[in-house]
């Protein structure tokens, strides 16, 4: 059992010096505060904080941050203040301890603003000490280990997403691999149990029969490397993938576990970085190795400071193997990350600032400009969870993104003031839509134009937390000052009817009277409708009597919206019940040929979807909605709207060639709306009248044959 006198044990090891009474009394004060509490267990309270000084003990922290393990709970569930802190051990452990320290729990509040409000103060201390977030998350870690002691099973699923959504991120992107490879695996274990528990059972049965050896392949793979003249210092282990990462790549590549390859992974452990690259060579010629598993991240390191080449080989007994190459030296930066700079040397000096990292300093960006803690949580999720793409800017220099990310995501990388201004791209020297994904290797040049300006548009695709936040924060500021004329119109004119003037007093009274800083916020407020002008007026004159206007209802703008023409007994469709009124899904645009549902609503009629479509997730409660249908043999007489993204070139003729390919097809153009416009092309949303699916699908491969279209897909 752990106590007192085998953590001081385990820091002596590697900290001769350490404050050994300084330490102790961490010890005793720790245990005094937290008196009689008990976990959820029924252990002492004082076991948790002891355990989580155990765990950063193991990684070779600095005293500080091991005292600060030992009483990162005080001042939230005890007694003790945060002077109390810096009065007995020091102002920096008081900072590190106050760092950690989660806000208080506000009622009025929701679950999932406590969740942003307590990330949002995490950020800000570790932004200023790195060990905040160390200390951090050996305290959600040990957590996690007990997770099952608590009773409520909702509590437990909202700490364990919590976990898998916000703490291992964060432990990967400081590089810790092994905390976040046990929190994602102790979060799985609660969030999707009888998955874990069948990928177990599967590689038990794999292990039964042999065809899971990893020391006879760690052993043929010894004596390949020994027989090409490898030294014994080299250090050859295998291991199983954990239960966690053998789903998330069940997932991500949409395949069964039957269909997984690469279920083992396997380290080599060099002495130097030319002897990886050897090392490599001797793999490839001795294992063929699977094309486009190839990752070189010792040139290419990850943000988080990994460095390792891997590979997937037909490896010994023809079964699909990882191999990770890595010195030994970029081995314990793997699995320790920024821990790994915090092991004890006599005459370190390190810099705690959390703003050398340029991670933090992103996030820090987007939370000072998010307008609420919500939206700040958001897109720092979409900071943190990402596997990357490395492209370069024209000068060769490196750009990590993540998978999915567009010329736009690029730009906003470089500096937000390209990603504000951005026209156009050239990617691999060729014009592109700003829209267009990248890829590993490709160079890409922004072109800017100071009268360019963010499109609303431009969030439909961009995939980083500092692009979304760049593009709604312009849209807010823009949809403000919309809101600060129209606000200022309607009030004027109100005044003007009333016959009055408003003094700077005036303003100043109503001001205090609606809660608003000032006479933008007003405008604005009326502008949105938030506040009426006889409202206004009111607050401007309380003791004047107005005759009430009639408040007109606020008109909408409709954007591209058709009206769906309704069938009855004469539409095409087998499953429907006589007499009921049928229309088609907007949200799907269904025709001919595709699968489709009816939803049935009452007093309505049936709405017809295609299968696939999302809307018929809001259904899962009520399946009885739900009703099977399809096309009957006279649907290819009647028309039917259809929808389709295209990208043109903006050149002369390219909206002649569009039309004169749809009519060729014997097609109309029933609607068309551009949805956004750069120097070199533009997108549009076409709806087309046809009689069925093989119809769209000529008209789709005819367009993708011209050269004036860059792509076209069906739309939604």
């Amino acid at each position: 059992m752990l106590d007192d006198k085998s953590l001081i044990d385990k820091v002596k090891a590697y900290d001769e010096d350490v404050n050994v009474k300084k330490l102790q009394h961490a010890c005793d004060f720790s245990k005094e505060s937290h008196g009689t509490q008990k976990r959820a267990s029924g252990a002492p309270y004082y076991m948790h904080p002891l355990e989580v000084a155990h765990i950063l003990a193991d990684m070779k922290l600095d005293s500080d941050s091991i005292i600060t393990a030992l009483l990162h709970d005080t001042v939230e569930d005890t007694d003790v203040t945060v002077e109390d802190i810096e009065h007995h051990f020091g102002k920096e452990v008081a900072i590190l301890v106050d760092g950690v320290t989660k806000l208080a729990k506000i009622e009025y509040q929701t679950e999932h603003t406590r969740q942003a409000e307590n990330f949002r103060k995490l950020l800000l201390a570790m932004s200023q000490d790195i060990r905040v977030l160390m200390v951090k998350l050996a305290d959600r870690l040990h957590n996690m280990r007990t997770l099952h002691y608590i009773k409520s099973p909702q509590k437990r699923a909202r700490i364990a997403h919590e976990t898998m959504e916000i703490y291992a991120p964060l432990a990967e992107r400081i590089g810790m691999q092994q905390f976040k490879n046990e929190l994602q695996d102790l979060a799985f274990e609660q969030l999707h149990s009888e998955a874990r528990a069948s990928i177990i059972s599967r590689l038990e049965y794999l292990r039964n029969h042999g065809d899971i050896n990893i020391h006879d392949i760690v052993s043929e793979i010894r004596a390949t490397l020994t027989a090409e003249g490898i030294d014994e210092t080299v250090i050859v282990d295998g291991r199983e993938k954990t239960p966690c990462s053998i789903w998330r790549k069940m997932e991500r590549k949409n395949i069964s576990f039957e269909l997984l390859s690469d279920i083992m992974a396997f380290r080599i452990l060099t002495n130097n970085t030319s002897q990886c690259y050897q090392i490599l060579g001797i793999i490839h010629s001795h294992y063929q190795m699977i094309p486009g598993t190839f990752k070189d991240f010792i040139s290419t390191p990850k943000e988080n400071g990994y460095r390792s080449l891997h590979s997937v080989v037909m490896g010994p007994r023809q079964r699909f193997i990882e191999i990770q190459i890595r010195t030994k030296q970029m081995h314990e930066i793997a699995e320790l990350g920024v821990a790994a700079h915090w092991t004890y040397k006599q005459d370190r000096q390190y810099n705690t600032d959390g703003k050398q990292y340029k991670w933090i300093r992103e996030l820090l960006y987007i939370l000072e400009h998010a307008p609420d803690s919500e939206e700040f949580l958001e897109n720092t999720k979409l900071e943190m969870n990402y596997d990357q793409v490395f492209c370069f800017t024209p000068k060769g220099s490196l750009v990590a993104l993540p998978k999915g990310a567009s010329a736009v995501d690029f730009a906003y990388e470089v500096h937000s003031d390209v990603g504000n201004h951005c026209k156009g791209v050239k990617i691999n020297g060729r014009i592109m839509p700003l829209r267009t994904q990248l890829h590993n290797g490709d160079q890409v040049e922004i072109i800017t134009s100071e009268s360019q300006v963010p499109s609303a548009s431009w969030e439909r695709f961009v995939v980083t937390g500092k692009a979304k936040s760049e593009i709604r924060r312009y849209v807010r500021a823009q949809k403000r000052q919309e809101y600060i004329k129209l606000g200022r119109s309607l009030l004027g004119k109100r005044l003007k009817e009333e016959n009055l003037k408003v003094s700077k007093k005036h303003i100043k009274n109503a001001l205090k009277l609606l809660n608003k800083r000032s006479i933008e916020d007003l405008y604005a407020s009326c502008g949105e409708s938030l506040l009426t002008a006889d409202e206004i007026l009111k607050a401007f004159y309380p003791e004047k009597t107005f005759k009430k206007t009639r408040r007109k209802k606020p008109f909408a703008i409709l954007g591209f919206n058709m009206e769906r023409r309704k069938q009855s007994e004469s539409v095409p469709i087998i499953g429907l019940k006589p007499g009921l009124a049928v229309y088609y899904a907007e949200c799907c645009h269904p025709i001919p040929g595709d699968t489709i549902v009816g939803v049935v609503t009452t007093g309505k009629g049936m709405t017809i979807h295609t299968s696939d479509c999302d809307m018929l997730a809001n259904y899962s409660s009520t399946p009885e909605r739900l009703v099977d249908v399809s096309w009957g043999k006279t649907a290819s007489d009647t028309g039917f709207i259809s929808r389709i993204n295209v990208i043109l070139s903006n050149e002369s003729g390219s909206l002649a060639t569009l039309s004169n390919v749809i009519a060729k097809q014997k097609s109309n153009i029933s609607n068309l709306k551009i949805v956004d416009r750069t120097t070199d092309f533009f997108e549009m949303i076409v709806d087309v009248s046809v009689k069925g699916e093989s119809q769209l699908d000529n008209i789709i491969r005819s367009l993708r044959t011209q050269k004036a279209v860059h792509s076209v897909k069906r739309g939604k």
